[in-house]
């Protein structure tokens, strides 16, 4: 399960049974870390996730953003509430990759508006399976 996590929303994607292909969950609308922590953990364990990826978003140098130590906030909070692993994954530009994928799928302006979380998380959740089978077969 990946974690796009924003200010206002949340985005949830979750891998196929096989570990090999993303998809969109949900999206959760922030209320308060403890309680979208919660809604994670309740998600993951519904789903019987095995492990949850985190989304931190690094700047040019590879330097944590204030986005990032949010994201490691709640990706601590999530490991002590759960024995469920959490991993951190670089999410630089998945909410822009999640609006050019939507133009490219050829939705009309209007279907293209609203939010990006769930697909962001799915870019993300696809880019660790990606990347993790490409080198060793781990998921």
């Amino acid at each position: 399960m990946a974690i796009d996590p924003g200010e206002k929303r949340i985005g949830i994607a979750i891998s196929d049974l096989s570990g090999s292909i993303a998809n969109p969950l949900t999206t959760i609308v922030h209320i308060s870390r403890n309680e979208d922590v919660k809604k994670i953990i309740h998600l993951a364990e519904v789903n019987k996730v095995t492990c949850i990826i985190i989304g931190q978003a690094l700047d040019e140098d590879g330097q944590f953003t204030p986005a990032a130590m949010r994201a490691i906030r709640l990706g601590e909070q999530i490991a002590s509430n759960t024995k469920i692993p959490v991993k951190f994954w670089d999410e630089t530009g998945s909410t822009w990759e999640a609006k050019k994928t939507r133009l490219e799928m050829g939705l009309p302006r209007k279907k293209r508006r609203g939010h990006h979380d769930a697909i962001a998380a799915t870019l993300i959740l696809q880019n660790y399976l990606d990347y993790h089978s490409s080198i060793n077969g781990e998921k």
